[in-house]
């Protein structure tokens, strides 16, 4: 099912009914998934864990109406929170806010650029990297969690895995995750046991956000300082947002709009900071969650926003109880339930370099714990081994006309800045024939390191007495060598 227009609602349909009932219940499983690590991330980038709260909830809000992914949770994430710790660091909470804002706009005007094509660049190698790499980070989250604790916190983990798993076999009516917070809390206020619980992981806000500008000075000054740490957040926001949207495409069989999310995150983020929140952007383990109990729609995400508040400041002496041995057996289970299984598989079916860059992508971005240098790393390989192989597929079969005293060149496959040296390697300068044929009816030349490299064979061959034919180009290559070849501009017949 395609994603409907705004602000027109979208969600699953069962038996030709909307079931928002799937979308609140998933939406409240993430929100609880998104608790402790926007709590963790609001460290990582140097501030109170109100203010990646708080973020969450106006993103959330926003985004769901906004967005182009229906579905899709975003949120105060860290890999924009490893940006950010830097600006704080060095100039404080408000040059923050005033980064976010920024880098809101600057979201905006990549999406209103279409700039989203670019995924298209992300070969499926790169984005199974990304979703394995995203399983392992998730994961090893839930590690610090565990270390050094007692063994009631071992016992309460295995007693939440048990309850997601087993509880679907009995009753799909609540997702299993919401029994798991609600028993493993009811089990560990009446059994007082030596566990930590949601209140020892941070402060918490007692007070709903306020709307403010960010104090800082309106000069260049201040521009020069928050510019860098805008792009960055921005570009890393997007690119995580994009490869999370392209895995719920995928989840769930359906299409989004790209640009659309491009600019919704903008606004979102936007809002955030005028509501005194860190910058956010998709949050791959909470969508997948969100996606695997049931949500849909847009509901599921203004669901988890709201339900965010409401955990926030009403219920939060309740949710201060919750174990954290709950939060992380959910997590768990979306970190099994994310990692491609099936990829383990293919490395030994796929193509060889298929399975370099996927263990690439994933390598480099656990080692880094930053998705956009892994998913940067895994599409540079992408195009590099792309090059190799056009490069090979690049021929030229050398023959002799002794009639006419004429050497054919006939070049066929694809000419450009990777393959261009060898294609004009090919050529003998110092040939002795009168004439040169050089036969491009079955090439293209793609780019101006072609045509020069065309242009020099050409200038070559006639600066040692010998004539120069070119045949065959295509329109396409015609129009460049009319631009810029001048030398072979005058020698030239046209395949059309």
């Amino acid at each position: 099912m395609k994603s409907s227009s705004f602000p027109r609602y979208h969600a699953e349909w069962v038996g030709g009914a909307i079931n928002i009932r799937r979308d609140v219940l998933a939406g409240m499983v993430g929100t609880f998934a998104l608790i402790p690590e926007v709590i963790a991330f609001s460290f990582v980038a140097g501030v109170d864990p109100e203010v990646g709260l708080f973020a969450s909830f106006v993103i959330g809000i926003v985004i769901a109406f906004a967005g182009g992914r229906p579905a899709m949770i975003s949120g105060a994430a860290g890999s924009v929170a490893l940006v950010a710790a830097a600006l704080v660091g060095s100039h404080g909470l408000k040059y923050l806010l005033a980064a976010t804002l920024l880098a809101g706009l600057l979201q905006i005007v990549f999406g209103l650029l279409k700039l989203d094509v670019l995924m298209r660049f992300v070969s499926r190698s790169v984005r199974t990297g990304f979703v394995n790499a995203l399983a392992i980070l998730i994961f090893s989250a839930q590690v610090p969690q565990m270390l050094g604790a007692t063994w009631h916190t071992y016992a309460m983990i295995g007693l939440g895995l048990a309850i997601i798993y087993l509880a679907p076999r009995l009753t799909t009516a609540i997702p299993s995750p919401l029994i798991c917070i609600v028993v493993l809390t009811v089990v560990a206020v009446a059994f007082p046991m030596s566990i930590h619980s949601v209140a020892d992981l941070g402060r918490l806000p007692n007070a709903l956000p306020t709307f403010s500008f960010p104090g800082v000075p309106l000069t260049w000054a201040t521009l020069s300082i928050i510019a860098p740490y805008a792009l960055a957040m921005a570009a890393v926001g997007l690119l995580e947002s994009m490869m999370t949207a392209s895995v719920v495409d995928d989840l769930t069989e359906t299409t989004s709009s790209k640009a659309r999310e491009c600019t919704g995150l903008g606004l979102a983020n936007m809002a955030a900071g005028l509501f005194g929140g860190i910058a956010g952007c998709g949050m791959i383990g909470q969508t997948v969650g969100n996606v695997r109990y049931g949500g849909r729609g847009r509901l599921s995400t203004l669901v988890a926003g709201v339900f965010l508040l409401i955990v926030m400041v009403p219920l939060r002496p309740w949710v201060a109880q919750v174990p954290v041995a709950a939060l992380v057996a959910i997590m768990i289970m979306v970190s099994i339930s994310t990692f491609s299984w099936g990829s383990i598989r293919d490395l030994a079916r796929h193509p060889k370099v298929s399975g370099i860059v996927m263990l690439a992508t994933v390598a480099v971005t656990v080692a880094t714990h930053d998705l956009a240098i892994g998913v940067g790393v895994g599409v540079l390989l992408s195009g590099v081994f792309f090059a190799f192989k056009v490069t090979r597929l690049m021929e030229v079969q050398v023959s002799h006309d002794a009639k006419g005293d004429t050497r054919i060149y006939a070049v066929s496959g694809q000419i450009f800045f990777a393959s261009a040296d060898i294609f004009a390697d090919r050529f003998d300068l110092r040939d002795t024939v009168g004439t040169v044929r050089i036969d491009l009816t079955a090439a293209h030349l793609w780019d101006i390191t072609s045509i020069a490299a065309l242009d020099e064979v050409v200038g070559k061959m006639r600066r040692h007495g010998i004539a120069v034919e070119v045949i065959g180009l295509n329109q396409a290559s015609a129009v460049l060598v009319d631009r810029h070849a001048p030398l072979v501009r005058n020698t030239t017949a046209s395949s059309g």
